[in-house]
C-alpha cells in the first residue's frame, strides 16, 4: 500500500507549485513521474526562486525542491521537432500528463489534448489554468488571492489587504487536480478509455471560500479583515501572551469548552455571564472578553495552561516559528530526506495520510 502507483508513468509539462504538485504527489507514491523541462529558459522557473541566504551559483532553490523530489527531469524544447517526437513517445507510454499552459500555447506547441489522443487513447491529460481553459489571462497565486477575495478578508482590521504566507490558492488547485487524476484513473480501469481534465485556480480559490462564502451568500454578511478572528465563534483566534511570554491561542467552538476554559482559569463568574454565556453573545462581546480572559492568562505560565487544556480537551495552540514547528515529533515523522549532488537536503513529504490494511 506504501507504493500503489508504482506502475504508472506520469509525464509533467507544469511549472512552478499547482502542477508540479501533483506529479509530486504520484512521485511519492510510487509512479515514474518524468519532468520535462525547457532548456531555452533553464528549466521550471522556481529553479532560480532562491533566498538571499542561497548560494547564487546553486543549481536549484530550496523553494523548487518543495514539489519536485524524487522526478526524472528530461530537457526538451517542444519547438524543436526532434525534441517534439522524443515528447511524444513519452505521451505514448504515459498514463498522465500534467501540464499548465495559457489558452492557446498547448496548441502553438502542439501539444493539446486533442493532438495527444491520437497517440494514446487511454492518457489522462491533467492541465491546470488560471482562469479557465479557453481564459488567456495569466495567473500566479498572488493575483489570485486578489481576485477571488482572500487578500480583502486576510490581515488585521483597518489595514493594507494581505497575501497568505504560502501560495495556497497553488495548493488547493494541485489538490483538486490530484483529485480529479483519481477520478479519471479509477474511471479508465472501467471504460479503458483517456480523458482530459481541466482544473482553474480561479475556481478552486471559489470552492475554497466556504464559510466566508456562504456568510455572504445566505447570511448577507460581507466578509472583512479581522485578523486571526472568527466571524462566527468567540474566542477564536485571539492572541494571548502567558507569564512567561508565550503567545497562544483557543479555539473555543462549543459552549461546553469555553466553560471549561473559565474553570481552569477560576473565571465561574464569566461562564454563567449574560454577556458571554452562548457563543452568539461571546461574538457580540468579544473584545469585553478578550480583556478579561488576557489579563488572567498574563499571570500563568505556559506549561501550566497547556497542560490544562490538553487534560480538559480544549483546543490551544502556541504560536510558534518553523523551527519550533520542525522540533515537534509530529512535524518530524513529515520529513523527507533525499540527496542531490553528494548533498543531504530535506525538505517535506506531499503525504499527509496513513492506510492501514
Amino acid at each position: 500500500m506504501n507504493k500503489p502507483f508504482k506502475d504508472l508513468i506520469v509525464v509533467e509539462l507544469a511549472g512552478v507549485l499547482a502542477g508540479p504538485s501533483a506529479g509530486l504527489f504520484f512521485a511519492e507514491l510510487g509512479a515514474k513521474v518524468i519532468k520535462v523541462e525547457n532548456p531555452k529558459t533553464k528549466g521550471d522557473v522556481t529553479r532560480n526562486w532562491k533566498l538571499q541566504s542561497e548560494p547564487s551559483d546553486e543549481e536549484t532553490s530550496a523553494y523548487f525542491w518543495s514539489v519536485n523530489t524524487g522526478k526524472e527531469v528530461l530537457f526538451l524544447d517542444l519547438t524543436d521537432k526532434q525534441d517534439r517526437e522524443k515528447f511524444y513517445t513519452l505521451v505514448r507510454m504515459a498514463d498522465v500528463l500534467v501540464t499548465n499552459y495559457k489558452a492557446g500555447d498547448d496548441e502553438k506547441l502542439k501539444v493539446h489534448y486533442g493532438r495527444l489522443k491520437k497517440f494514446n487513447s487511454k492518457l489522462i491529460y491533467a492541465s491546470i489554468n488560471g482562469f479557465g481553459k479557453d481564459n488567456p489571462r495569466t495567473a500566479y497565486d498572488l493575483i489570485l488571492q486578489a481576485e477571488s477575495g482572500f487578500m480583502q478578508m486576510n490581515g488585521e482590521k483597518g489595514a493594507d489587504p494581505l497575501k497568505m504566507p504560502v501560495a495556497l490558492i497553488d495548493i488547493l488547485a494541485g489538490h483538486q487536480l490530484k483529485e480529479a487524476i483519481l477520478i479519471a484513473l479509477l474511471n479508465r480501469y472501467k471504460t479503458n478509455a483517456g480523458c482530459h481534465i481541466s482544473v482553474s485556480l480561479f475556481d478552486s480559490a471559489i470552492a475554497s471560500l466556504a464559510n466566508q462564502a456562504t456568510n455572504w451568500l445566505i447570511a448577507n454578511h460581507l466578509p472583512s479583515a479581522q485578523g486571526s478572528l472568527h466571524p462566527n465563534i468567540a474566542p477564536y483566534g485571539e492572541i494571548f501572551t502567558t507569564k512567561d511570554k508565550q503567545q497562544i491561542t483557543f479555539a473555543i467552538g462549543s459552549d461546553k469548552q469555553f466553560y471549561s476554559l473559565c474553570s481552569i482559569l477560576s473565571l465561574p463568574k464569566i461562564a454563567g455571564d449574560p454577556l458571554y454565556n452562548t457563543n452568539q453573545n461571546r461574538v457580540t462581546n468579544r473584545e469585553e472578553l478578550f480583556n478579561v480572559l488576557k489579563t488572567k492568562i498574563s499571570k500563568i505560565n505556559f506549561p501550566d495552561l497547556f497542560d490544562s487544556c490538553k487534560e480538559a480537551d480544549i483546543p490551544i495552540g502556541k504560536i510558534r516559528n518553523l523551527k519550533e514547528v520542525f522540533e515537534l515529533p509530529e512535524a518530524k515523522q513529515m520529513l523527507k530526506h533525499f540527496k542531490y549532488k553528494n548533498k543531504n537536503l530535506t525538505t517535506i513529504s506531499s503525504i499527509a495520510f496513513q492506510i492501514q490494511p
